[in-house]
């Protein structure tokens, strides 16, 4: 009798090992999951950064149509930002690259020929073409590169 009460039910050896391999395998995943996650929202923040650099350009005329290299901090002397952005730009160093896609001399137009009817037109506005002549008209891209990426701004510029 004594051998049917020593029967008890308890969990074997491999049951215990197999439970285990199964726990260290979702905890293994999941902690993959979190370093892509991690990887990813960096590279992101990076680029947001890069991208909101180019921003500080847009307002800066004296800067862009040219190719020059220079700190981020010289970018944002007319922006009001906090001290620890303006400290981190002063650390930066970008390279400011100005490329000519298309010009356009505004004088290729003021020879076009015209009805009769509109000569009068014409006489009335001899003194704004005669302006619009001298115009030149240039359409370039201003690449902002950084040592771990670039971003690019289109620009007009009337001459």
């Amino acid at each position: 009798m004594r051998s049917q009460r020593a029967t008890k039910s308890a969990f074997t050896l491999i049951e215990v090992m197999v439970a285990v391999v199964i726990i260290s395998t979702v905890i293994m995943a999941l902690i993959q999951m979190y370093a892509n996650n991690v990887h990813i929202f960096s590279s992101l923040k990076a680029k947001t950064d890069i991208t909101q650099y180019g921003s500080f350009l847009i307002d800066n005329p004296e800067l862009g149509f040219e190719k020059k290299e220079t700190h981020l901090y010289n970018l944002v002397d007319g922006f009001d930002v906090e001290d620890t952005l303006r400290h981190k730009l002063k650390d930066t160093k970008v390279k400011v690259i100005y490329q000519e896609l298309q010009r356009i001399d505004l004088a290729e137009f003021d020879g076009e020929e015209k009805p009769q009817d509109q000569e009068e037109e014409q006489t009335s506005q001899d003194q704004t073409q005669q302006v619009a002549s001298n115009m030149i008209l240039e359409i370039g891209k201003t690449t902002l590169k950084f040592k771990n990426g670039a971003t690019s701004i289109m620009r007009i510029q009337l001459k």
